[in-house]
Formats: structure tokens, C-alpha cells, sequence
């Protein structure tokens, strides 16, 4: 993290360029088990080999490691069943599993492919009561069979949570892929919040930092060093056509879009030794400076309510986390815990910090209650960077260092689980979570 250290002096931002194959799929592994999560059991789709995504395989996967289910195994069920009317409540309470997944997939005769599933509640399933408490149909192509799935865990989630879930959600990423004997070779990817369909939406010979979705989803903010400077550009996720939003003198960096989509926070020095923080307007294309001091003011993040901004600030001689009224107003610092805490984000509700947070010679991934200045580390022990927070707040994703490579890690806010989506040939960083889409 030295290394990191030394770009935060240089550049107000942090990066750590380590290296990736262009297209290699992701997989999610759990390294920490979750306990107090609902029981749960998803039955292999009646037609599932016929169709060349697996739908239950995806819901099963997609539950198991959301922090929220118990998932039985496939070998451990106890039946079969495809329809609700065929689930028999004792054999699965036996199991003390009291929800159950069953489904079909049917080939249509234009190629395509109807998909029903229904959520059986067993012990609420009776001789005049199916027990069903969620079911839907759908009509997809193969090639959309696999986003389905991820709909319908949203939809179990949503339906025994009380919350939208994040399955259908995406990440993006920067890679580095190193040839021998070439130049490298800098990736801006997105892909499925499983870490599968991963899609370069910019490939450049220069570095690539910073990665920021736009609110709807639909692009990309990022740094871009293809001038040998630093600039923001904008990228549109299916299209990749992309737009120069700013190239001011000096560094142009961390930009973050606000929530309504108008303005854009960003670390800016227009030709001075260090940056400071400014909002721009994209519409107008002015800025207006929100701090105005000789310290390095970077990495903003917006309230919920758009009217605030935490930010990182060596003001007080090392990296902490600082809040900031937009229109005016003292600065106050969150972070005293630690001599090194940046890359901050809010969680959705404004009430907490998800933030990098130095403890000993190793940066954990940290969460922090703002009221009451309790923190809480989500990983230990590791060498983690750039956290990004979740659309509904119960999951972090960031990039850790796991032997001479990085890959990305995801845990949840209340500290239950820690997944790792390593690549088998390479190394990613950066990573930033989708908003929801659709």
C-alpha cells in the first residue's frame, strides 16, 4: 500500500495498477459462512437441461451469497417437486427449510423459452392453502435467460426481506492486461454483479482510473490519462460512445455524479500544487469550488439528499474522512480512529461511511455509524482498496490484494459474510457498484 500512498500525495485519488486478461469470468467463492440467515431451498427447474442457462442454478447461487439465505444443497433435498400443489410441507419442515423455490422452463416453438416459478411458504401450506406467497411467468430468449434469473432472485429477496435486492445489478472495474513484449493494455469493464458477462466499454494504451455510474446506469465517469494527463470523460455502457467532460490544467479526478443526475462532484487543482473539491454543472459546464485550501481535497461522495459531501482531506497531516454542507457552512471531520481513512461513501440511507481504513500495517474495508462515530471493520487482516457501497446498502464491493494479484471482494455492511470473485488469470481493481437498473 505504499505504493497507494504515494498516488493519494501525487494525484488526491487512489490506484494501484495490477494486471487482468481482457475477458475472463469471475466466480464468486464464500469465505465466511452467514449465520441467522432465512432458510431456504431452490429445486432444479422441471426443463432445465433443455435450456442453456440453468435458471435455479443462477436463483440458488444468487441467494447464497447475499448474506440473507441458508441455501440447501441439491443433494440434500429431500423431493423434487416442480409445482407447488407437488411440495410436501413435512418433509421440508423435517428440514427446518421453510421456504421453497419450484419452477419450469419450457421451449417455445419460436426458440424461445417460458419460465414460471412460485415461492412456497411450507408452513403456512395446508389440504386448501398452496402456500404460495410469490409467482410469475415470463416468456424470455436464451440469451436473456440468465438476467431473468437474477430478476427472480431479486424478486424472492424483495418478497421474504423486505428489501430490492441487487442481483440484477452490475459492477465496473479496471483491468490491466500485460502481454509480453507489448504495451500494457488498460480496461474499463462491466459486468453482472456476479461477476459473470464481463464487457470492456473503453480499451486504451494509458491508464484508467476512477470508474463512477451515472444514476440511471446508462454510462460511465472515469480519468483517463490517454493525454498523458489526467481528464473525465463520460462512456456510454451499451454504446461506449463517450464525451470529455473536463481538462482542466493540472489534475482532473474522482469524479462522482450527483443524485439527480445534474452535477458532477470532482477533485480538481487547475494548475495548482494540490486538488480541491468542485462541483460541476453538466449542463453549463461551470464549477463552483467547494473547499478552498492548500491540503489535497478528494475522492467526493453526495448525501442522499444531494446537499452534502464527504470527502477525503490531509488537512490534519494524513488522510480522514471530512463532511461538507454544499452551500456553505463549517467543514466537519467523521474520522479519528486511525492515522488513514479515505475512499468514502455514504450508504443509501445517509446514516453511515463505508471507507478505507488503515489498522496496523493493513487497510481494511470499515463501516462507520455517523451519529455515534461507531466503526465496525467488514474485512482484517487484508490489503484492500476502493470500496464501493450497494444500491440498497447491505453489500461493499472492493478490490484486495490476494497473493502477487488482486481480485475483487464483496462483504456485507453488517460484517456476515465475505465473498471473493477471483479471476483465475489475472488481477482487477477499482471497483463501482451499479445503482439499480430498470
Amino acid at each position: 500500500m505504499k505504493k497507494q500512498l504515494s498516488i493519494f500525495a501525487v494525484l488526491g485519488f487512489l490506484s494501484l495498477i495490477i494486471s487482468v486478461p481482457a475477458k475472463a469470468a469471475l466466480n464468486l467463492e464464500l469465505t465466511k459462512g452467514v449465520a441467522g440467515a432465512i432458510p431456504i431451498a431452490v429445486v432444479p427447474f422441471d426443463g432445465s437441461s433443455a435450456a442453456p442457462t440453468s435458471v435455479s442454478a443462477v436463483v440458488q447461487s444468487d441467494l447464497s451469497h447475499s448474506g440473507e439465505f441458508t441455501v440447501s444443497s441439491t443433494g440434500s433435498l429431500p423431493e423434487q417437486p416442480h409445482t407447488a400443489n407437488a411440495v410436501t410441507p413435512d418433509l421440508w419442515q423435517k428440514q427446518k427449510v421453510s421456504d421453497v423455490v419450484v419452477g419450469q422452463v419450457t421451449p417455445t416453438s419460436d426458440g424461445r423459452f417460458n419460465v414460471t416459478f412460485s415461492l412456497v411458504d411450507v408452513f403456512n401450506k395446508t389440504p386448501t392453502n398452496d402456500g404460495v406467497i410469490l409467482t410469475q411467468q415470463y416468456t424470455v430468449d436464451a440469451s436473456q435467460l440468465r438476467s431473468l434469473a437474477h430478476q427472480i432472485s431479486d424478486e424472492i429477496y424483495q418478497q421474504l426481506t423486505g428489501q430490492r435486492g441487487i442481483f440484477s445489478t452490475r459492477i465496473a472495474y479496471v483491468a490491466v492486461s500485460r502481454p509480453p513484449n507489448q504495451p500494457a493494455r488498460y480496461q474499463l469493464m462491466v459486468a453482472d454483479a456476479d461477476g459473470y458477462n464481463p464487457k470492456p466499454i473503453l480499451i486504451s494504451s494509458q491508464p484508467i482510473m476512477s470508474p463512477a455510474w451515472s444514476p440511471d446506469g446508462k454510462k460511465v465517469a472515469y480519468v483517463s490519462f490517454e493525454t498523458y494527463l489526467p481528464q473525465i470523460y463520460v462512456s456510454d455502457v451499451d454504446s461506449g460512445k463517450r464525451q470529455l467532460i473536463t481538462s482542466f490544467d493540472g489534475i482532473n479526478g474522482a469524479p462522482e455524479w450527483s443524485h439527480d443526475g445534474s452535477r458532477m462532484a470532482v477533485a480538481l487543482s487547475k494548475g495548482a500544487a494540490n486538488p480541491n473539491i468542485y462541483i460541476l454543472n453538466l449542463a453549463s459546464g461551470t464549477t463552483k469550488q467547494i473547499t478552498n485550501d492548500l491540503a489535497i481535497n478528494t475522492e467526493p461522495n453526495w448525501a442522499p439528499d444531494d446537499q452534502s459531501l464527504i470527502y477525503t482531506s490531509d488537512r490534519g497531516g494524513a488522510p480522514q474522512v471530512y463532511q461538507v454542507n454544499i452551500n456553505g457552512g463549517a467543514t466537519q471531520r467523521l474520522t479519528y480512529d486511525g492515522s488513514y481513512n479515505a475512499t468514502p461513501s455514504y450508504t443509501p440511507d445517509g446514516k453511515q461511511v463505508v471507507f478505507l481504513h488503515r489498522d496496523g500495517s493493513t487497510y481494511n474495508v470499515a463501516i462507520m455509524d455517523i451519529a455515534s462515530g461507531q466503526m465496525t471493520e467488514l474485512t482484517q487482516g487484508e490489503m484492500t482498496q476502493s470500496p464501493s457501497v450497494a444500491p440498497n446498502g447491505k453489500m461493499v464491493v472492493f478490490a484486495v490484494e490476494q497473493g502477487n494479484r488482486g481480485i475483487l471482494g464483496i462483504a456485507s455492511t453488517d460484517g456476515k459474510i465475505n465473498l471473493r470473485l477471483p479471476d483465475q488469470h489475472g488481477s482487477v481493481q477499482e471497483p463501482a457498484w451499479s445503482p439499480f437498473l430498470g
